[in-house]
């Protein structure tokens, strides 16, 4: 049976009769995960099975936000803290290439503890460049305060994911730095010029243009298109996210349920599909609320449905050669065991 395009949640640590069977019928390409769907690693496990057995497809995408700091689903007493984004850009060294070295050794460790659960897909790096008068939403979770220092950390983390088997999703693109509103929660708008856009904010997504998976901003650029956040403009995915940027992988959306955006579920669903997205993102479980996303989305062909087999793709066959212990005690010295689990 040919995939949706659609990620969906679940409500709970284990699927119940009703969800499995709803899975069962409209066969979501993947699924997310949240805090409230996580307790110990052997429930985790049970879970990403059940999931995958639900569409019979071993390779399905099980995704989750695990960026360190405020953003990670996973945490003691069974999984390590992470620090934020901000927190690898600080690393006191002079040379930095060490701060790119512990980057890409912090996604390293986290794809260890993801792949291990069955977790394959990382909503990370976060690419965004904070803007000092934008909302904190993104603050910490930005690796630097320049699109050259975001660029070449993401990229650092976006590597440690794939040599650990995990794949990356960049976010949010085409950037959600300068937004002055939370879009959890409203809709932000930005009023910065084209050229001032494309030399800050598009830069680090221009410069990691080849990774498999991009998460839309739920955000209005009035330069770009005065009415449509960047999810659901076809201007800003055609000109700027394919064309300008260069992004040529699987664009998902972010999440439907945010506030930012506007309509019913069915609505949203093919308004971003319609726009360009190839996929959409329904996060909180609601089964009437992902009935109606089901309803707006259409079967993954075409360009799209490859574009989804090429994220997959490039999924390593192993495994990285990894050294736990020893990648531990290098991350817990160069953050002088701040973040120590």
């Amino acid at each position: 049976m040919t995939a949706g395009a659609c990620i969906l949640g679940c409500a709970g640590l284990a699927l119940s009769p009703g969800e499995a069977a709803f899975f069962r019928e409209v066969q979501p390409w993947g699924f997310i995960l949240f805090r409230r769907n996580v307790d110990t690693p052997d429930q985790v496990r049970a879970l990403t099975s059940a999931l995958r057995a639900t569409v019979d497809r071993a390779d399905a995408p099980v995704l989750i936000d695990q960026e360190g700091g405020r953003v990670q689903r996973l945490g003691p007493p069974h999984w390590r803290r992470y620090p934020p984004g901000r927190a690898y850009g600080q690393i006191s060294a002079n040379d930095p290439l060490i701060r790119r070295e512990i980057t890409r050794l912090g996604a390293r460790l986290m794809a260890h503890d993801l792949a291990g659960l069955g977790i394959n897909v990382d909503c990370l790096p976060v690419l965004d460049v904070p803007d000092p008068h934008g909302h904190e939403v993104i603050g910490d979770r930005a690796y630097g305060d320049t699109p050259g220092e975001v660029a070449v950390l993401g990229r650092a983390a976006a590597e440690g994911l794939i040599a650990g088997g995990v794949l990356p999703m960049i976010k949010h693109i085409p950037g959600h730095g300068r937004a002055q509103a939370d879009s959890h929660l409203n809709l932000p708008v930005v009023d910065a010029s084209a050229a001032d856009l494309d030399a800050r904010d598009f830069a680090p997504f221009r410069a990691l243009s080849d990774m498999p998976m991009a998460m839309t901003a739920h955000v209005v650029y009035s330069a770009l298109d005065a009415r449509r956040p960047a999810t659901t403009s076809r201007a800003v995915i055609k000109h700027t996210i394919r064309d300008a940027i260069g992004f040529d992988g699987l664009l998902v959306s972010d999440d439907l349920s945010m506030k930012a955006l506007s309509g019913d579920f069915t609505r949203r669903a093919r308004a971003s599909l319609a726009a360009g997205c190839d996929v959409v993102l329904h996060c909180n479980g609601d089964m009437a609320e992902m009935r109606a996303v089901v309803a707006g989305t259409k079967a993954l062909t075409g360009r799209a449905a490859a574009r989804a087999a090429a994220a997959l793709a490039r999924l390593p066959r192993m495994a990285e050669p990894f050294d736990v212990e020893a990648a531990r005690a290098r991350f817990d010295a160069a953050f002088e065991g701040r973040w120590a689990a």
